[in-house]
């Protein structure tokens, strides 16, 4: 299934947005962001499920996505409703990841013909994500540390993925290259 036909694409990126929001209330200890962010596991887990259900042929990577799905959002809404056996839902997690990740990889951001089809400037959105990423994991960090600017760096990386998450939403269309008034057929 192409990218750009995905069921669902838009409510569910605004459910992950809404999840990242959640945990940067909860880290700036803002009131009701266990709220916020138990209604974005709960809008993902739904969302998805009738993202998978409508799709109309299921390979064994889309059944393995589900079950990924399934097991973290599970394990987010068990957590914040303090249930103390999450670790069953965290194995199942890291087990389902792997197996995704061995079967489709880095396939998952190819074109059907298998050409990498990252431009520039998708080059340079996918090093904001890493940067992103890598701020957020160093804020964690510094926050176990107990170090100044903790939660800003945070907070930085946190607002980069969630930029990176909307990018699509707000950017306006591609236009395709194709002019329908001046097609030919050629034999």
């Amino acid at each position: 299934m192409r990218n750009s036909h995905k069921v669902l694409k838009t409510p569910i990126r605004f459910a992950l947005a809404a999840l990242l929001g959640g945990v940067l209330m909860r880290i700036l200890q803002i009131p009701f962001a266990s709220v916020v962010t138990f209604m974005s596991f709960l809008a993902i887990a739904v969302l998805y499920f009738v993202r998978f259900s409508k799709k109309v042929d299921k390979k064994p990577v889309a059944y393995i996505k589900m079950v990924l799905v399934l097991f973290w959002t599970t394990n987010g809404l068990l957590r914040i409703l303090d249930f103390p056996y999450t670790i069953i839902f965290q194995i199942g997690t890291a087990i389902t990841f792997i197996t995704w990740f061995a079967m489709e990889g880095t396939s998952y951001f190819m074109d059907d013909d298998r050409k990498a089809k990252n431009s520039i400037i998708e080059i340079i959105w996918n090093f904001a994500m890493v940067v992103g990423v890598l701020t957020i994991i160093s804020g964690g960090l510094m926050h176990l540390l107990n170090w100044e600017y903790a939660i800003p760096t945070l907070t930085v990386g946190l607002s980069i993925v969630t930029v990176y998450i909307l990018k699509d939403i707000f950017s306006p269309a591609k236009e395709m290259n194709k002019d329908p008034n001046n097609e030919e057929f050629q034999l």
